[in-house]
């Protein structure tokens, strides 16, 4: 009888802790929309080889500890790996001033500014919140910081890599490979599940 009641009450906290689960953590919106045709939904909208949607409900509201250190002050959340293609997708966040590098790149890079603002030592243009910019193949430059700024977070679309330089010396390299190797490494450091990782990988 006692086994009886605790399972029953272990069911009924299940029940309650995915309900309370649903109202905080997935929010709940509407999916009415004018429909005269009667569209309805593809019935196989994946190949049975592909691989499933990478999706995030809020990258601004995710665990603290999924933001990967890449120095001091820098942190970078992935977002995807794709190491067939040989491109990553992350979200930059810079928490302090300075110069932050001097790189090379190897491939074309996309960003899109979301928080605060940096500049090219080469450019005149100063890359504020709601900024595009195409980087293209070739372009050497110096990512910066500007002292005023608390917090700078921006998109990256990332193809190929980007060499980093001390002058004409080369002092390292960032590709696919060793964000995807740092990313699992902190992810291991801070007891997180590797699968998170996994299912960034494309």
């Amino acid at each position: 009888m006692l086994y009886r009641k605790i399972e029953a009450d272990v069911s009924c906290f299940h029940e309650r802790f995915q309900v309370l689960f649903q109202e905080i953590v997935v929010p709940q919106f509407s999916r009415d929309f004018h429909n005269p045709l009667g569209v309805r939904a593809a019935r196989d909208p994946l190949p049975a080889d592909a691989r499933p949607d990478i999706f995030f409900q809020n990258v601004h509201d995710v665990d603290e500890r999924m933001w990967v250190t890449q120095a001091d002050g820098v942190q970078f959340l992935p977002l995807c790996f794709g190491v067939t293609q040989g491109y990553y997708v992350n979200l930059l966040r810079v928490r302090k001033s300075g110069v932050l590098s001097c790189h090379r790149h190897l491939g074309a890079v996309h960003a899109h500014v979301i928080k605060g603002r940096w500049f090219y030592m080469e450019h005149e243009e100063m890359y504020t919140e709601g900024s595009f910019i195409m980087e293209p193949p070739g372009e050497v430059h110096t990512l910066v910081v500007p002292g005023d700024v608390k917090e700078m977070i921006t998109w990256f679309h990332s193809v190929a890599g980007y060499i980093y330089l001390d002058g004409d010396r080369i002092t390292g390299y960032e590709d696919v490979f060793t964000k995807l190797a740092a990313a699992r490494a902190h992810y291991e450091e801070h007891g997180l599940d590797q699968k998170q990782i996994d299912r960034l990988v494309r």
